[in-house]
């Protein structure tokens, strides 16, 4: 499925408000630096033809003009009524943004990390239902609240098809609101600059029709299955010997760690390390291996493990759908 990130395709009702006052500041705008460069033209245009035989006269130069004070006033007063309109427009659209209907909303807690996003689903009593990681669903027509947090530095939430920016600050609590009214894949972005890896920190929001979004979720909170096959059994106990249990959670196993990503569900994500690397056999054992060269600066440290052991955990972690 195509992933869109722009501002000019709204999907959603407060992305629709932002590019209608974008539209207005770029007609106000476009309008007065077509009168400023008309008004140099025609000052060009009558400008009086120097001749070199003939000193310059300069009697005149500071002699009161009303006509040009006329102009000036009349050009600022123009301005000023412009910038009064932009700043009401900007005022009425913040106050269109925040009108949005939260009734029966999803509510979902996104903590920005250097550099992923971890996303926990809350339950009606406002409890983690499940954890995933970069990648968030969420049902078309149905608004949804987002508690943004940070846990190192500054980031900014932005999936401009959907809303405008919201800064994380750490130690300070922020919630964003939106609701996705247009099926479809919309890229989401860091828009502040947090470190080495700051361009390589996306994510994704898939907006489903409600029916498959539900049949999503359902599958969420279910523990990852217990593998069947002798090498996929070889896999999760490498998993779980190494040192990737410390760091990862997989529901449904002995793996309990909180500093990494949930990889409960893997296999159903399309992409790994935040949006760099699509979610394959190659690119899931080049992270396994050696993270840092892929993503220099990252924080996870690389694995080395006998071939044997490697296949057979690429077996597994492709078995958590």
């Amino acid at each position: 499925m195509h992933i869109m990130q722009t501002a000019l395709v709204p999907a959603g009702i407060q992305a629709s408000r932002i590019l209608e006052l974008w539209h207005l500041t770029l007609a106000v705008c476009g309008a007065v630096f077509a009168a400023i460069l008309l008004a140099c033209l025609v000052a060009i245009v009558r400008a009086p033809r120097a001749n070199r035989a003939t000193p310059v006269d300069l009697s005149s130069i500071d002699r009161p003009q009303p006509r040009t004070r006329l102009w000036i006033a009349a050009a600022t007063g123009v301005s000023t009524v412009l910038l009064l309109g932009l700043l009401l427009a900007d005022v009425m659209t913040d106050r269109a943004l925040s009108r949005l209907p939260v009734d029966d909303a999803l509510r979902i807690e996104m903590t920005g990390y250097q550099w992923w996003w971890e996303a926990k689903y809350l339950s009606d009593a406002n409890t983690p239902e499940f954890t995933l990681a970069n990648e968030l669903h969420v049902p078309v027509g149905r608004p949804v609240i987002i508690a943004l947090k940070a846990a190192d530095v500054i980031h900014t939430f932005w999936v401009p098809n959907l809303h405008g920016k919201k800064d994380m600050i750490p130690g300070r609590d922020a919630t964003i609101e939106f609701r996705a009214d247009k099926a479809g894949v919309y890229r989401g972005q860091c828009a502040e600059f947090c470190g080495y890896e700051h361009a390589l920190m996306a994510f994704s929001i898939t907006a489903d029709p409600p029916a498959r979004y539900a049949a999503w979720a359902a599958q969420q909170r279910q523990p990852a299955a217990t593998p069947v096959d002798a090498l996929a059994l070889r896999g999760r106990d490498v998993f779980i010997s190494q040192d990737c249990a410390r760091c990862h959670t997989v529901r449904g196993t002995d793996a309990t760690g909180t500093i990494g990503p949930d990889l409960t569900h893997l296999a159903s994500r399309q992409f790994i390390a935040a949006g760099t690397l699509a979610n394959n056999r190659g690119n899931l054992a080049g992270w396994i291996v050696d993270p840092r060269t892929l993503k220099p600066g990252t924080v996870m440290p690389g694995t080395r493990l006998p071939p044997a052991d490697l296949q057979a955990l690429l077996v597994w972690l492709e078995t958590l759908k």
